[in-house]
């Protein structure tokens, strides 16, 4: 993220002598703590620095998530300093400093924890803030330091402000319309939101697809509106969308069965399809299917069919067997857990074993079956609890998912197809999932393009340094490069 800051805006840190409390001292080395004394620095003022707490340093628990708050003395009064943390993965974070009076914003902050000490550096403004964390008092007292001028800080903890997306939500320049379209196969009735571009149209338009379900239209996971995000992006740029809720799902679930297998998804995109073909916005042979994670496997399967869509981009589709895909997931979990290879190998076989009753054995016959394996491996499991976990293992969702080949059918699609997945993709690597797709589509189709997008997740976020920041918090948003290679490939295809 660019950050600019005027020569005005770093008057925090040049051409301001020293003030009350502070002292000229030799510059400290960066990866040291200087307010440690076990690092063989002096501690700040005893004045500053309260009490240390009764736990061992090195048994501390840092908890940065947050905003950090104190003033800085400067020669004439001070200066309220707002440091934003945002824990990462791997135990990295996300920092930025705000001093409002200075109208310095969002400057860039490194964070490094190493025990009970915090080490903070503001390279744009030569600047470093070296404290220890207190649990009690929830605080970091330290020392400030720029060019030589040491200054005691204390920064007070409170939390991030929460923000409700759907309540800042701004009108956007086109037309929404909630709508409701039935399936004729299911005789479910589907909710969804309808978005027409400004202007006269008839538009190219797609329908949106949720990964494996129940999910309600936007896809949300979190805070983070994966499909909501991508429909606001194409409508904008003069694509219509329509994503619906999963059946389950929703406002008007009630009642309604959860979203089923794979051939019951593939009938409710039809149904998607053909209530865009009703509409005069839309130019009816310019309708297209996106599909994310299984979604993207629902859409190539509807590609296939009678009726096809004009096109599909296909987000992080699985390319290989469905047993094989939750295997893979279940030991790459394990592997991260650092759990010995032994006890992986074993309960690698245990799992295979499972699904392979699920997938051969009647429903009845696999429910009793998988309820007495999770009793022999957890014995304080009752048989009530036994039953019901055995049943999320059973249901037609996941057995339609178990005995499913996305590569079986694929030569039925004639279409043109964007394959996209991120290089950072844990859950459909690229080279495990994306190139059988890619291999077995190109055999026989001559309109298909593989794009891999640097640095994105399965739920296509970029670099959390990329994300957005509302109310002091980073939000997570839709990578734009994977956006935008979608927008242009849309527009692009012939007429």
């Amino acid at each position: 993220m660019k950050r600019l800051i005027g020569a005005s805006a770093l008057l925090i840190f040049l051409g301001v002598g020293p003030a009350a409390g502070q002292q000229k001292t030799r510059a400290q080395p960066m990866d040291g703590a200087a307010t440690h004394p076990a690092n063989g620095a002096a501690a700040p003022p005893t004045s500053v620095v309260p009490k240390p707490v009764a736990a061992r340093a090195d048994t501390t628990q840092v908890r940065l998530g947050g905003l950090w708050k104190g003033p800085l003395k400067v020669l004439g009064g001070k200066l309220d300093l707002t440091i934003s943390v945002v824990p990462l993965a791997g135990g990295a974070y996300f920092a930025a400093l705000d001093v409002p009076a200075q109208r310095v914003s969002r400057l860039a902050t490194e964070v490094r924890v190493r025990g009970d000490s915090v080490l903070m550096d503001v390279p744009e403004a030569d600047s470093r803030y070296r404290a220890r964390f207190y649990a009690d008092s929830n605080q970091l007292a330290g020392i400030w330091t720029r060019a030589g001028v040491a200054t005691p800080v204390r920064l007070r903890h409170s939390p991030m402000p929460l923000a409700d997306p759907a309540a800042n939500r701004l009108t956007p320049p086109y037309r929404e319309e909630e709508v409701v379209f039935s399936n004729p196969a299911s005789r479910q009735l589907l909710n969804g939101t309808f978005s027409v571009p400004a202007g006269p149209g008839p538009f190219p338009a797609v329908v949106l697809v949720t990964d494996a379900g129940p999910q309600k239209r936007d896809g949300t996971v979190g805070g983070y509106r994966l499909l909501g995000s991508l429909a606001d992006y194409l409508t904008r740029r003069g694509v219509a969308v329509l994503r619906f809720d999963d059946p389950g799902a929703g406002p008007s679930a009630a009642g309604q069965p959860l979203a089923g297998t794979l051939a019951q998804r593939t009938a409710d995109v039809h149904a998607a399809i053909n209530f865009l073909r009703t509409r005069l916005e839309i130019k009816i042979n310019r309708i297209g299917v996106v599909g994310h994670g299984e979604g993207a496997n629902v859409a190539l399967l509807t590609a296939g069919q009678a009726l096809p869509p004009a096109f599909v981009v296909a987000l992080a589709p699985y390319g290989r067997p469905g047993q094989q895909t939750l295997l893979q997931q279940y030991v790459d979990d394990l592997k991260a857990k650092s759990t010995d290879p032994a006890i992986v190998a074993a309960r690698y076989d245990r799992q295979r074993t499972m699904y392979d009753i699920i997938r051969q054995s009647s429903p009845q016959q696999a429910s009793a079956i998988v309820a007495n394996m999770m009793r022999q491996d957890d014995a304080a499991l009752d048989p009530a609890a036994a039953r019901t976990a055995a049943a999320a293992f059973l249901s037609p969702a996941k057995r339609s998912f178990l005995n499913f080949d996305p590569i079986a059918t694929l030569d039925l699609v004639e279409c043109p197809v964007l394959l996209m997945t991120g290089t950072l993709d844990t859950e459909t690597p690229a080279d495990q999932h994306l190139t059988p797709i890619e291999k077995e589509l190109k055999s026989t189709n001559h309109n298909v393009v593989a794009k891999r997008i640097v640095g994105a997740n399965h739920l296509f976020q970029p670099p959390a340094a990329e994300w957005t920041m509302l109310d002091g918090v980073m939000k997570p948003i839709f990578s734009p490069v994977a956006q935008e290679a979608m927008r242009e490939w849309i527009m692009g295809l012939k007429k």
